[in-house]
């Protein structure tokens, strides 16, 4: 089994290029992560180089999703006899990995599932041999040993690079009796990717698009802080007519996250994003996933509700929640509802300390449902007169990096103390830093020695927002998101 010879083009002058090398006729394709792409208008024929850059200009122009196309492949055109169908995916009833082959490929396989044979394979051994031979034996007018032989490749390249699936379709057969591997799909398991690197692979995330900017700074807050679980995915980047905007959505826990975007779409607005910070996550992981959901423009408000029986405490996420929103001077109403352990404490914390921001910040229970929720952020969104967001640089303390301030590096930033305003924030610091804190002779002092010091960024956090509270501007946690200040100066630019 081969694959066809291809090139990838990224202008109509490259297009042209590649198509010259490759020698005409040629196939041009939009490299987009989705199926049905001809009648998306990308895939198309060219009988000359002129002509290969002639589509690729009109396939650049094309949106997939929200997303525009960026590149094409130029490959050879095949001469194609007759067209099959191969898959293997695990399944997760059998626990163990199944071929599907249909005699019958190309688009509109999956109309034709009468004639689609299902062969068991063993995680290890690979395909059932008998059942093998009886599925191939079904395509006509081709060698059955080839056939087998292309079958048997697919598992051997699943099983090598750990995917979930992997789809060929159509598997050609040319009319010199080649077997070719026409358009390939695959999909690697996402806790296997750091076992493979030769295959390039960003993020160990299903998307349904190359990764965007955003996703790739997020997926390193990710797997540089394992305390809780991140995600976050890019869906809109505008608003359709008729929609009443685009929110930034902040959900806890899969199932909740999923009722609350239903909700808040059933009130007809826009998701820009799907995030979801659970597994108890430290603030520091809700503050950098509130800042880069706030990096987006043109944003209404920010919508916040995950599940209404969160297991982990959350007023660590308010206190991530609270910093990020006075940081980046929030103008545009917040819905945060935070169900769960600790709930009224959370409730509290966020309001209060958002209570100096221009925005209207409304914290909510369990009790509260998404969809009583939704159609509150709906009036608050109405009474801000069709505000939208502008990305904005993080604000800080004028203590911080002055003479005076005691400096203390932490993993990913470093925490600033006002000393001349240690006498009035002590209490508060020595109160809500868990003993990390204490005072020597009218000055901070810490109960651990740097190293572990290094990870306590959500007790500092808290010391943070819990100053702020009691208006003693006194302690902040300078904390980085690589990445995130170029993407918000380059917006500020256009």
């Amino acid at each position: 089994m081969t694959v066809p010879r291809g090139l990838v083009a990224r202008t109509p002058e490259e297009a042209e290029l590649a198509a010259a090398t490759i020698g005409c006729p040629v196939v041009i394709k939009i490299q987009a992560w989705t199926t049905g792409r001809a009648a998306l208008g990308g895939v198309a024929f060219a009988k000359s180089p002129a002509e290969a850059a002639s589509h690729a200009r009109r396939m650049f122009g094309l949106t997939v999703g929200q997303f525009p196309v960026d590149s094409v492949l130029i490959e050879e055109k095949i001469d194609i006899a007759s067209e099959l169908f191969v898959s293997l995916a695990i399944d997760d009833r059998e626990r163990a990995p199944v071929l599907l082959f249909s005699p019958a490929g190309g688009s509109g396989v999956e109309e034709r599932a009468a004639s689609t044979s299902r062969i068991p394979c063993g995680a290890v051994s690979g395909p059932d041999a008998s059942a093998l031979a009886l599925a191939v034996g079904t395509a006509t007018g081709v060698s059955t040993a080839q056939i087998a032989a292309a079958v048997r490749a697919v598992f051997d390249v699943a099983k090598a690079s750990e995917a979930r699936s992997v789809e060929i379709n159509p598997l050609a057969v040319t009319r010199d009796g080649r077997i070719v591997a026409a358009d390939c799909r695959i999909t690697i398991d996402d806790y296997a990717v750091f076992r493979h690197p030769e295959l390039g692979i960003e993020i160990a995330r299903e998307f349904d698009h190359p990764p965007t900017a955003l996703e790739r700074i997020a997926y390193a807050v990710e797997q540089a802080d394992h305390r809780g679980t991140f995600y976050f995915a890019q869906l809109a980047t505008t608003a359709p007519d008729g929609s009443h905007g685009l929110v930034g959505f902040h959900g806890a826990g899969g199932g909740g996250s999923m009722m609350a975007m239903d909700a808040i779409t059933t009130q007809g607005f826009t998701v820009a994003d799907f995030t979801d910070t659970s597994g108890n996550p430290s603030s520091a992981k809700v503050y950098r996933a509130a800042c880069i959901i706030l990096s987006q423009p043109g944003l209404v408000g920010y919508f916040g509700s995950g599940s209404g029986v969160a297991s982990q405490e959350q007023f660590w996420s308010a206190y991530g929640l609270a910093k990020a929103f006075w940081e980046l001077d929030l103008d545009i109403p917040a819905v945060i509802r935070l169900g769960g352990n600790t709930e009224d404490r959370a409730v509290e914390i966020l309001t209060s300390a958002c209570r100096d921001l221009s925005a209207t910040v409304e914290g909510y229970r369990k009790t509260d449902a998404p969809a009583f929720i939704a159609r509150r952020f709906a009036e608050l969104v109405t009474a801000a007169g069709g505000k939208t967001w502008t990305p904005r640089a993080r604000r800080t303390p004028a203590f911080v990096g002055a003479k005076t301030s005691l400096a203390l590096p932490i993993k990913g930033g470093c925490v600033w103390i006002d000393t001349p305003r240690w006498n009035e924030a002590r209490p508060i610091v020595i109160a809500h830093s868990s003993g990390l804190v204490r005072d020597d002779g009218g000055k901070p002092a810490f109960t651990l020695p740097p190293a572990e010091l290094a990870g306590k960024d959500s007790e500092f956090i808290a010391c943070e927002v819990e100053c702020r509270r009691a208006g003693i501007a006194a302690l902040f946690v300078d904390l980085e998101v690589p990445g995130l200040r170029e993407i918000v100066s380059s917006q500020g630019r256009h």
